[in-house]
């Protein structure tokens, strides 16, 4: 055939605005079928398939197309495909070779079949049994390997049937519809081949942060799950953002990149607690450090209970008496007192658990407890309490003294300093902003930054909400029991009226009703035992036109 100037110009534009498309195009599935749709649109077939090599040495069937059957498998089309592998070597190690695409495959090469049916090269057994099946007439085939820029097998690509424009009958491919199919096999080779390795990236990527994350739970037992549930939440209050057709963050969108993006961000939100020491982390009481020193103050009290014991009996042989008839557990005033060194023990130990507040009165009670004096082997006369463990004893909130609150903040400054450090795509280059902004407040009293609402974009907010709200819920943590569902959003809904979580978001968080949908999931039956009541949440406004 001879090819005009003009008509080799206009195929080379097309084999070039095809190759654009298919580098283009970035989902899998989506780009195999469009390397089929364009193989037939250039050969004007009717009919083709699309198999891809695995490393079992099979080809798969990827998509089937067939035009005057109206027959649509795999790709986009949502039916699966329920023919079998074709395997390139039979049980012995043999090729099996009497198949035109297996032949293809192996020996690199292309076979342009003039009549399945008159052909004794290659078994067509099984397309004569498809055609009595369907009353499908399959006549020519062209087949063509599809290698890579190193030569290697990707897959096959077979095409059933050039229709004739001018006739509509099917006729043989020509020697130009062979190399146009095998220039666009060789540059869709190349395009699944970066394809691949693009998403063999992402997936090392993606499993590289899951595995810090999980590093980060699992050196505490008390935030195991947290730097994985985090992302959970952030993704359905993305999701459901995006989605909201009413309110203030109506017109809000964000890309599938960028949901991509902030993700990432959630995943890695607390990197920087691999800095943080386990004893700050997993403080469950206000005098744990290593080990809890309450037990430490437990047996202070036993000596002192002990040298009470031992100095009525002295007072009692100084009386003269030989102890005769003198039984301690009688005498009333040594009672007396044993009975208060038991209830102040107990006090110590009630004062020991973290909680929302302290009052002046507990802590003089502290205070006067602390001075009782007890004798170690060493040294007399020493104060119950040392001054750090009274200052320990007197923490308002939780277990954490104020060095040690800064400790456990500082990670977030660590997190944006090593996050800040990675080199990023394009795609990526915002996550530092995300992860580091999951402790501000919208009021600017949240650390490390102090930023404002109008200084954070709403993505930062969203992780800032979901590790809010996961703590809240959170079932391993040693100074709070599980709360309640109920009970976690109305704490959310009070963050909400003082200025802490963003109003918008959190008005979208209750009325899409995020919450439920991930303590279904995630919570405790216990915790959904109370039933929601959404007019009683405080600060939860419907989101109205």
């Amino acid at each position: 055939m001879t090819i005009s100037k003009i008509d080799f110009s206009k195929l080379l534009k097309e084999l070039t605005d095809i190759g654009i498309a298919l580098s283009a195009e970035k989902d899998h599935s989506r780009l195999l079928e469009m390397i089929l749709l364009k193989a037939k649109e250039i050969t004007n077939a009717d009919g083709g398939s699309l198999y891809i090599y695995s490393e079992d040495r099979m080809l798969h069937f990827e998509i089937i197309r067939t035009e005057s059957l109206n027959l649509h498998m795999g790709g986009t089309s949502g039916k699966p495909i329920d023919f079998q592998p074709i395997s390139l070597y039979d049980k012995d190690g043999n090729p099996n070779d009497n198949m035109v695409v297996v032949r293809s495959a192996l020996n690199n090469e292309t076979y342009n079949i003039n009549d399945a049916y008159t052909d004794t090269e290659f078994d067509f057994s099984g397309t004569r049994n498809f055609d009595k099946t369907t009353g499908y007439r399959s006549q020519s085939f062209l087949t063509v390997p599809m290698t890579n820029h190193e030569n290697n097998l990707i897959g096959v690509l077979q095409l059933i049937n050039s229709i004739d424009p001018d006739t509509g009958d099917v006729t043989t491919f020509s020697e130009l519809d062979q190399q146009m199919v095998e220039s666009m096999a060789s540059q869709a080779a190349v395009t699944i081949t970066n394809r691949n390795l693009i998403d063999a990236q992402k997936e090392l990527f993606d499993s590289f942060i899951q595995l810090i994350a999980r590093a980060i739970d699992e050196k505490s037992p008390y935030t195991a799950g947290h730097c994985r549930r985090v992302p959970v939440i952030t993704s359905m209050l993305a999701d459901a953002a995006c989605k909201v057709d009413k309110g203030p963050l109506q017109s809000f969108n964000m890309t599938d990149e960028e949901k991509y993006e902030l993700e990432v961000a959630a995943w890695l939100h607390d990197c920087g607690k691999i800095t943080t020491p386990e004893y700050v982390v997993d403080k469950g009481t206000k005098l744990e450090t290593i080990f809890d020193r309450i037990h430490l103050v437990d047996t202070r009290f036993e000596i002192i209970k002990r040298d009470a014991i031992v100095n009525a009996l002295m007072t009692k042989l100084s009386e003269g008496s030989n102890g005769d008839g003198y039984d301690w557990r009688s005498d009333q005033v040594l009672q007396k007192q044993l009975k208060k060194l038991d209830e102040d023990r107990e006090y110590i130990r009630h004062c020991n658990i973290g909680g929302e507040q302290i009052s002046e009165e507990q802590i003089t009670r502290i205070n006067t407890i602390g001075t009782y004096k007890w004798n170690s082997s060493d040294s007399d006369d020493l104060p119950l309490l040392t001054e750090e463990e009274m200052q320990n004893l007197q923490i308002g909130r939780g277990t954490l003294t104020v060095r040690e609150r800064e400790i456990i903040n500082n990670h977030v400054s660590v997190t944006i300093s090593m996050l800040e450090s990675l080199p990023y795509p394009k795609h990526l280059e915002r996550v530092p902003e995300y992860a580091g902004c999951h402790h501000e407040k919208m009021d600017g009293t949240g650390y490390p930054n102090g930023l404002t609402q109008d200084e954070m974009s709403i993505p930062a907010r969203m992780v800032a909400i979901a590790d809010v709200f996961e703590a809240l819920t959170a079932s391993d943590r040693p100074y709070k029991k599980a709360m309640s569902l109920s009970q976690s959003l109305t704490i959310l809904g009070r963050m909400k009226l003082d200025g802490h979580v963003d109003p918008d978001l959190f008005d979208i968080f209750i009325n899409e009703k995020i919450y439920l949908h991930y303590a279904k999931e995630h919570l405790s039956p216990e915790q959904l035992s109370e039933e929601v009541d959404l007019s009683t949440i405080p600060g939860y406004v419907p989101l109205t036109q």
